[in-house]
């Protein structure tokens, strides 16, 4: 049987994109996602049988993450690697976004990967698996007023904490900070730039980074589209 992955997120974009590549790899994979008909959707079109499990839930909750991490335990009886890619940003700047919104945004971004690690550390320990971390080049290229840059530099800084916490345990930890990529978060700003990558070029990524073997940790991977300045 194949290793086990987590990834939340996974039902559109990069985790869907990311579940796809695994699943051809031989993975047996769970994603989550707040919505059940994207996931079902999902599940619908992956062709993968009884090697993908899909969880409805809310990875700022630390109930469902902590029940999504229990069935997949429970299912597969193991677990390989996490991938914490859910997270949203909002348009405009923080001058303009509604407190419940920007509360909401840290919630998914930061709180979100940080009980994922918490919850998953036991069985990555045993399983001497890996962590990948989504974090952006707007997690180190700030613009005015950004919340979203905010969050993703704390997702940096996560990564770089968690990476001294097990290290020594065998556990690798890696935070993947794509440039623009064309996905749905372009949907409410008038459709992707002209220079983006696809979201299976950071699947990709994301493959490359847990296929290392024993022993190497890709710690930081930064991708970006040919021809983006910033």
């Amino acid at each position: 049987m194949g290793p086990v992955t987590l990834i939340t997120g996974g039902s559109t974009g990069i985790g869907a994109a990311t579940a796809r590549a695994l699943l051809k790899e031989g993975h047996r994979v769970a994603v989550t996602g707040r919505d059940t008909d994207k996931l079902t959707a999902f599940a619908a079109t992956a062709g993968a049988g009884g090697r993908l499990l899909t969880i409805t839930g809310d990875t700022g909750d630390e109930h469902d993450v902590a029940a999504a991490v229990r069935r997949v335990v429970d299912t597969w009886g193991r677990l390989d690697n996490v991938i914490a890619n859910a997270g949203f940003s909002l348009p405009g700047n923080l001058e303009s976004h509604a407190p419940e919104d920007m509360r909401a945004m840290v919630l998914t971004n930061v709180l979100g990967p940080a009980l994922l690690v918490r919850e998953t550390l036991p069985k990555l320990r045993e399983s001497k698996g890996r962590i990948v971390l989504m974090g952006s080049v707007a997690g180190v290229r700030h613009t005015p007023g950004n919340l979203y840059s905010v969050t993703k530099w704390a997702v940096h800084a996560l990564a770089e904490n968690t990476r001294l916490l097990v290290g020594q345990d065998g556990v690798g930890v890696t935070v993947v900070a794509p440039g623009v990529v064309d996905t749905p978060f372009w949907d409410e700003r008038g459709g992707s730039p002209e220079t983006a990558l696809t979201a299976e070029q950071i699947a990709n990524t994301i493959v490359f980074a847990l296929n290392q073997p024993a022993g190497v940790d890709i710690n930081h991977i930064t991708v970006r589209p040919t021809g983006q300045l910033g």
